[in-house]
């Protein structure tokens, strides 16, 4: 039996280190940098001023090309995210144009954005996002976080890693925003730029980020790496708006656990305690 358990488990750690991100090539993208963000781990909340940083280099910056169809605009007045006041988040919904209707004659007319809409789109569809960046289509950004890895290839593809790093999908924006550079070796390819945090190591996307290419209210210096941060933990926001309250659930329902389990033992004891073994 004691051998089948060890063969058990060096077949499981051989299945680790043998899994597609283990096995990257070395012109595969580069691991993540480790940041570390205020709401990792079981405690962990978001910086509401960060939160408003990052929404303020998602609109100013990213929302040219990208989407962000799975959250509304009333999201950001909620508890749990940038808490905007309602007044705030109306205006910041009344300066996107939403395509309605039809009206009474039956057609369809632009109205001023509403709490209950939906982040607009830059593009009408498809095909016209594609047309607007040389064929390459933007992805939206709703679940970009759960949907990129920052980890690969060595020790870190193991699966206890990500247990305690979790995916590193906002490290991954982060380092990729902050990392364009030249080619090391020197190559240029035409309509694609160099970023070693990106799968091939060539994307389609210019850097985005500038030096004090947006201006924050509460005087943080907006640096290209700060710029980045700050949207990357908007966007793992967007993508759980829920986490914090999640967590205080999560919490609660161990701490129920914990004491019922107390309970029961007790119980136990004072059923059981004339019962000789």
């Amino acid at each position: 039996m004691k051998k089948l358990f060890k063969s058990l488990a060096i077949a499981g750690i051989l299945g680790a280190l043998m899994s597609p991100q283990a096995m990257a090539s070395g012109d595969g993208p580069k691991n993540a940098k480790n940041y570390s963000f205020s709401f990792e781990g079981i405690f962990g909340t978001f910086d509401r001023a960060q939160l408003k940083r990052g929404f303020l280099v998602y609109q100013e910056v990213c929302a040219g090309c990208h989407g962000l169809k799975l959250v509304n605009y009333r999201n950001l007045a909620e508890p749990g995210g940038p808490e905007f006041t309602k007044t705030e988040a109306k205006a910041i919904a009344a300066e996107a144009e939403v395509n309605d209707g039809p009206n009474a004659e039956g057609e369809m007319f632009d109205r001023p954005g509403k709490l209950s809409d939906k982040f607009v789109s830059p593009y009408p569809n498809d095909e016209a996002a594609k047309a607007g960046n040389n064929g390459a289509l933007p992805p939206d950004l709703s679940l970009i976080t759960k949907s990129r890895s920052g980890w690969h290839g060595s020790l870190k593809s193991l699966y206890l890693y990500s247990l305690f790093n979790g995916s590193g999908g906002p490290e991954y924006i982060t380092s990729l925003l902050a990392g364009y550079a030249d080619d090391p070796h020197g190559e240029e390819k035409e309509g694609l730029n160099y970023n070693p945090y990106f799968t091939g190591n060539w994307i389609a996307m210019p850097s985005p980020l500038s030096d004090d290419g947006v201006e924050y209210a509460d005087g943080t210096k907006a640096t290209v790496e700060q710029q980045a941060k700050d949207v990357a933990v908007f966007l793992a926001w967007a993508a759980e708006p829920k986490m914090e309250e999640r967590k205080k659930l999560g919490f609660m329902v161990l701490l129920y656990m914990l004491v019922f389990s107390v309970l029961l033992y007790l119980v136990k004891k004072a059923i059981w305690r004339n019962v000789k073994h």
